[in-house]
């Protein structure tokens, strides 16, 4: 059988640790058996999104009624280690943020090869031997500018880790078989597991994964096919491998009984995301007219009409079944300069983690440790000493299919500083991504992709629905132009000319406005950037 190849990629410190060949096989089976699948349910996400472009509307699929209608299935029991979640950490594999995430005090650190990393080829395999090494306790590091040395502590005190993979969307350009690029998906799950699944078990945990931008029950069933294939492989039991997926796509929110009962004896929970679920809302319903025209990103909270409905039918959704339902993030970044500026964040942080405890959320995210005694002390008020709350059923909750795409209900407009903002964060964002940074600090909020897919999409929707904001100016493509230009420059006088030439700002100026402008409005600006990461 044809072997898998590495491509165009400079050779990496320890990099045969990674890609040994018992590793490289393991991958290219799995590219063998399953990217044929993943390329037809890639097919079938333009199908669907077509059809909604015909009918601008959702609903509950008839042919799964039965699956929902049935009370007696269950996803299996959740693991030891992952059944208190009450606060859960995010952030890329890099060598810091691994012993950071693992020290926080979180009770699980998600392990970000996704919209929180940027795919360079360093990225990918570091960010593997960096759990290797986390595993091993063979990890420290030292800054090189503060010179401050960071040493994981007691195992007893460490998060437990899910991994997140990439999205099915995306390829791994350096790995490939017959010239057929792996799917990254397959890459970082297929590395990560061979690696440790078993060193995991032995440390009384497990192989977990979050599993993004899910768009329906076909998928969920493809990666629990991946799940039995893999444990068979490396002769674990079924079962070991759990699997908690991510509900931030428009489709998969009406899918979410059917994503659990594919994935039931892998499954361990949904999460609520929040910025990639209103980029799917903008990219599925883009020509819906009007009525689906969203205002500024932060004026569209967790507490708008038709994102309550998401959240409760998923609180109540995984307790029926009992998965964990895991809320959104805590995106704020604490500012060492500016207390007062703290001050406000922290009670905006605090309210929003009341407000998920108290709707029955088993836990919530955070991006930053400091919010880690915030979020726990809200989640520690409700829960007590019990380690989740699925005994709290919420059969109160009753969600149409209306009721998730009820965009009307929104009294907020887009406003022409929320223009300005998503040029401003977008450019910012892309910038730092070309450079290989994925989790990016801007405006006191921790950015990830699904900032960047948020904001250029709803410079798109307001420019092709024509809005007038509130002073009078009309979106166009002109002014989208214009803004840019000033932000161009109101970076480089903030920067300099030195670092402004040493980075990526034109190109990444451009590329927003390539992604926000075409009329061909791109499925992920990913696929275009990648192309540009080297």
């Amino acid at each position: 059988m044809s072997a898998l190849v590495i491509v165009d990629a400079e050779p990496l410190p320890r990099q045969d640790e990674v890609l040994n060949h018992a590793a490289l096989a393991f991958v290219a089976e799995l590219h063998r058996q399953f990217t044929p699948r993943r390329d037809e349910l890639l097919a079938r996400r333009g199908e669907r999104r077509a059809e909604i472009a015909r009918t601008s509307t959702l609903d509950f699929l008839p042919e799964t009624a039965a699956i929902r209608a049935d009370d007696s299935w269950k996803v299996a029991p959740a693991p030891d280690a992952l059944n208190d979640r009450r606060v859960e950490i995010t952030g890329p594999t890099d060598r810091k943020m691994t012993i950071n995430a693992l020290n926080s005090g979180a009770k699980v650190w998600l392990a970000d090869f996704e919209d929180a990393s940027a795919p360079t080829w360093e990225n990918v395999i570091v960010g593997q031997l960096n759990l290797i090494d986390a595993y091993t306790r063979n990890i420290d590091f030292t800054d090189p500018g503060s010179g401050k040395s960071y040493a994981l502590k007691p195992a007893a005190e460490l998060a437990t880790v899910v991994t997140r993979p990439r999205g099915w969307h995306l390829n791994e350009r350096h790995l490939q078989l017959d010239g057929v690029p792996v799917p990254g998906a397959l890459v970082d799950f297929g590395l990560y597991f061979f690696h440790n699944a078993q060193r995991l078990i032995d440390l009384g945990k497990g192989p977990y994964f979050y599993l993004p931008k899910t768009e329906s029950h076909l998928e969920a069933r493809l990666w629990n096919d991946i799940f039995v294939f893999a444990q068979d492989y490396v002769g674990i039991p079924r079962g070991t491998v759990r699997a908690t997926v991510l509900i931030e796509t428009i489709t998969a929110a009406y899918e979410m009984e059917e994503i659990l009962y594919e994935l039931r004896d892998h499954a361990s929970g949904l999460n609520a995301g929040r910025w990639d679920y209103l980029f799917s809302i903008v990219k599925n319903f883009r020509d819906g007219g009007a009525e689906f025209v969203l205002p500024d990103r932060n004026a569209v909270t967790m507490t708008a009409p038709f994102m309550r409905a998401y959240t409760e039918l998923l609180v109540r959704t995984c307790h029926k079944r009992g998965a964990h339902a895991i809320g959104g993030m805590a995106a704020f970044i604490p500012s060492r300069r500016d207390a007062e500026v703290n001050k406000v964040a922290f009670e905006k942080v605090k309210a929003d983690k009341d407000r998920e405890a108290h709707d029955g959320f088993d836990g919530s995210w955070v991006a930053h440790p400091d919010l880690v005694p915030i979020a726990m002390a809200s989640f520690d008020a409700v829960l007590g000493e019990r380690p989740n709350q699925k005994d709290r059923l919420r059969e109160d909750v009753s969600v149409a299919a209306g009721d998730l795409i009820a965009i009307g209900t929104l009294d907020a407009k887009p406003t022409y500083d929320g223009l300005r903002n998503a040029v401003a964060v977008g450019i910012r964002y892309i910038e730092a991504w070309l450079r290989g940074m994925g989790a990016v600090a801007i405006f006191n909020l921790m950015e990830d992709v699904a900032t960047a897919e948020i904001s250029r999409s709803q410079i798109w929707q307001w420019i092709n629905a024509d809005v007038v904001f509130e002073n009078g100016a009309h979106a166009t493509a002109d002014l989208a132009r214009e803004i840019a230009a000033e932000e161009l420059t109101a970076i480089r006088t903030e920067i300099g000319d030195e670092a402004f030439a040493s980075g990526k700002w034109q190109q990444a100026h451009d590329l927003l406005l390539q992604v926000s402008l075409d009329q061909d409005y791109a499925d992920f600006l990913t696929l275009p950037a990648y192309e540009q990461l080297v």
